[in-house]
């Protein structure tokens, strides 16, 4: 996979992007990324890549220009103005607080692509015009960072660990939470206890099926527990269906004590 990220700040992405997991996929050779400053694509002496919105407003906006000069200079395609001209293989990405919301399922969409190109936004956003040239508007939450950096991290992180060989134990990236649908169910490692805390005993067991099951109904249990909403289009079985209605059903006890 090919990344190249557009930032004002390209120093931001030094650190958390040469190491652990995207460190590791670049050493691989399975992933090339390059973080380009479109501020040298500015046709201001000053270098200045941002302007006043027509019409008043607070702040500065990006301005289209840099933009345009830059994406042209990755691929004079990216900037066709017939979409269908455009390469097929590549997701133009702006970060943006009025995008679709970042999930795991949009990882795993983005983690199918040749070429990712993440637009990190500054100031009070961008020129309307700018997003003619985006395939993706991305929104990592509902609160205000600086900058788009951050989220464009956060995006690159989650996507790359996706891919092929990216992650030592392939089994781990699949059961992990949101990628099943459900939250993880709780995990535990030695010692066996620990200040009067111990490990279920289903755990030490030994009986695969029985502890697969309880895996399954602690993790639909902490779903529905801290987030029920996702839970609204999860494809329950019997077996879960069951035990929702387990808990969501009051004992003859809670009913008396009411």
């Amino acid at each position: 996979m090919k990344i190249d990220v557009l930032s004002l700040f390209p120093e931001m992405f030094v650190g958390p992007m040469n190491t652990s997991i995207i460190g590791k996929a670049q050493e691989k050779g399975l992933l090339s990324l390059n973080v380009h400053d479109f501020r040298a694509y500015s046709e201001n002496k000053h270098g200045h890549v941002d302007d006043y919105p027509f019409g008043g407003g607070a702040g500065m906006l990006l301005q289209v220009g840099p933009i345009y000069r830059q994406l042209k200079a990755l691929d004079e395609r990216l900037v066709a103005v017939d979409h269908s001209e455009r390469p097929q293989n590549t997701r133009v990405i702006m970060m943006d607080p009025a995008g679709e919301p970042f999930t795991q399922q949009k990882a795993e969409a983005l983690s199918q692509e040749e070429h990712l190109i993440f637009l990190c936004g500054h100031y009070e956003g961008y020129d309307e015009r700018i997003r003619e040239y985006v395939t993706d508007e991305i929104s990592i939450g509902d609160f205000i960072l600086t900058g788009g950096e951050l989220g464009a991290m956060c995006v690159i992180d989650s996507t790359v660990r996706l891919l092929d060989e990216a992650v030592g134990n392939q089994e781990s990236v699949e059961s992990e939470s949101f990628s099943t649908g459900l939250l993880e169910y709780p995990q535990y490692t030695r010692p066996r206890e620990f200040l009067g805390m111990g490990v279920p005993e289903i755990l030490l067991s030994g009986d695969h099926q029985k502890i697969a099951t309880w895996k399954d109904k602690q993790a639909l249990k902490r779903t529905y527990e801290r987030r029920p909403d996702l839970l609204r289009d999860y494809p329950l079985t019997d077996m879960q269906k069951h035990w929702l209605q387990e808990w969501q059903t009051p004992s003859i006890e809670e009913g008396d004590a009411e």
